[in-house]
């Protein structure tokens, strides 16, 4: 099957040789017909299977075949400057979109902005804005007053243009709702039916999400008209042209000496390496960083310019190990990561496919190890039953652990729950004594006593590491003064009241907390 085949438009199929594209996904095969023919589409596949093109194509196909409106006499703005001359308050005319795609984060919002340019690079008359929230409304305003055909936006921020009159959804043809699913996972559902019940019923509605049951499915039901259901359920879930391992670590430096480990695979082009909380997130990319790896944060807390900055540094190779927590992960495509290391195990196994879906990209290899404590075992099999397939468990020599992996049954009353940070038969990580060393208080950069530790986050790299030699420094000694810091990152200071360190140097957040 080719492009051709589907009856895109002559521009579309141009634009898409000049970026490389030879044949459709299965998920474009199936959706890209039917949607050019109008007809309403309910969409569940992986990330990474050519979800976007599977509607912003037969989209781009339908408004190339529009007749042109007729050209103004005047600009906006010089209908504006002319209003002025008059001595009249110059009215604001509302855009009005003949297409809105929304989107669960900021970060997927751009990906598919980008997309869209890059599909209809030959449309001179479609305009694509983006509207989010980071951006300063001047700059927003002055992208609607573009009236642009096609508008990508977060939900939050297009309501408040909404109730301001900046927007009008009177000419609306096509409404998507990408990651539908995350957006009612993140509170958006009073949004989604507000900006909905806004469009014309007469609108064609494609939605996509991982699942198309329970509150998704019922909001499909309210806004799609005889919608045609695709389901890629074969490669919905298993990704399996990603190899999954497993590593059970006895405790919390056990997992970072491990991670120092693994982050040394000369296989590694780029990592994401995700975590359950934001300040987790921060603290890990400084300790990278000065153990010589390129590394970043990015999670919620950062503003809007830092997060692109990292991203930009990250499409560019000059990041290249990305720590993230799971909502601000989400829709990152850089073709260039080649691993995802679950650092925390996620809440939900929902979130274990997305977070491994940023390797794998279009049909590509990936690798997605998850570090996890022996008495996490009921959330790996909670994803296992989810995938439908079995992760295999590796131990690397010289890094083996302690303990037997805990039987995966379920939890006794009173026991460990997920995101509470502590084991049933062992002490907190990062505290107590452990085998092997001495008493260590803290975690992260705890102080060390019984002498130094070879091979960890800093320490001498004779053999020839990321960074050369670092004699003085060790895996868990204090910040140089004075060093690069790191975009994005969290003000203070690496010590705690207790001597310090990562998780022990202050009240523990939620496991929610991202």
């Amino acid at each position: 099957m080719t492009f051709e085949a589907l009856g895109l438009n002559p521009s579309i199929i141009k634009a898409l040789t000049e970026a490389g594209y030879t044949s459709p996904t299965p998920v474009q095969e199936k959706a890209i017909p039917a949607a050019i023919s109008g007809q309403d589409l309910l969409v569940s596949s992986q990330t990474g299977s050519g979800k976007t093109a599977a509607f912003m194509l037969p989209s781009l196909h339908q408004l190339a075949d529009l007749p042109q409106a007729p050209q103004a006499a005047r600009t906006p703005n010089q209908e504006r400057q002319a209003t002025r001359a008059r001595g009249e308050r110059p009215r604001y005319q509302p855009a009005q979109p003949k297409m809105l795609v929304l989107t669960p984060t900021r970060e997927l919002a751009l990906q598919v902005t980008t997309a869209t340019d890059k599909y209809g690079s030959y449309m001179r008359r479609v305009r694509v804005v983006s509207i989010l929230g980071g951006m300063p409304y001047p700059k927003q305003m002055q992208l609607l007053s573009r009236n642009p055909e096609i508008l990508v936006a977060t939900p939050g921020r297009l309501i408040d243009h909404m109730e301001s009159g900046k927007i009008d959804f009177s000419q609306l043809q096509i409404l998507v709702l990408d990651e539908a699913d995350r957006m009612l996972d993140m509170g958006f559902i009073d949004d989604i039916e507000k900006i909905v019940a806004a469009t014309p019923t007469t609108r064609q509605t494609m939605l996509f999400s991982a699942t198309l049951d329970g509150v998704v499915g019922n909001m499909a039901k309210r806004i799609t008209n005889n919608p045609l259901t695709i389901q890629i359920a074969s490669s919905s879930t298993r990704h399996e042209n990603i190899m999954q391992r497993v590593h059970f670590v006895d405790d919390l430096s056990h997992k970072n000496r491990l991670l120092d480990h693994l982050l040394r695979d000369t296989s590694i082009d780029q990592a994401v390496i995700f975590t359950a909380t934001k300040r987790d997130a921060d603290t890990i990319a400084d300790r990278l960083n000065i153990a010589g790896f390129a590394a970043a944060a990015l999670h919620g807390d950062m503003h809007q310019g830092a997060r692109n900055r990292t991203l930009n540094s990250l499409r560019r190779g000059q990041v290249r190990m990305l720590v993230a927590t799971d909502v601000a992960a989400r829709g990152i495509d850089v073709p260039g990561i080649t691993h995802v290391f679950n650092y925390d195990l996620p809440k939900f196994a929902e979130d274990y496919v997305h977070r491994i879906g940023r390797t794998g990209r279009a049909g590509r290899n990936g690798v997605a190890i998850s570090l996890v404590n022996h008495a996490e075992g009921m959330q790996v099999k909670r994803i296992e039953r989810f995938t439908k397939q079995t992760i295999p468990v590796d131990v690397v020599e010289g890094f083996e652990p302690k303990k037997s992996a805990a039987p995966r049954s379920p939890r006794k009353p009173g026991g460990w729950r997920p995101g509470d940070g502590r084991s049933n038969s062992g002490p907190r990580y990062g505290a107590g004594n452990r085998e092997g060393g001495g008493h260590r208080e803290g975690g992260f950069g705890g102080h060390r006593e019984g002498g130094n530790r070879e091979g960890g986050f800093g320490g001498n790299r004779e053999a020839g590491g990321y960074s050369g030699n670092r004699e003085g420094r060790s895996f868990g000694g204090a910040k140089p003064a004075g060093g690069p810091r790191r975009e994005g990152g969290a003000g203070g200071g690496y010590k705690g009241n207790n001597g310090g360190g990562f998780r022990a140097d202050g009240p523990r957040r939620s496991y929610g907390d991202r």
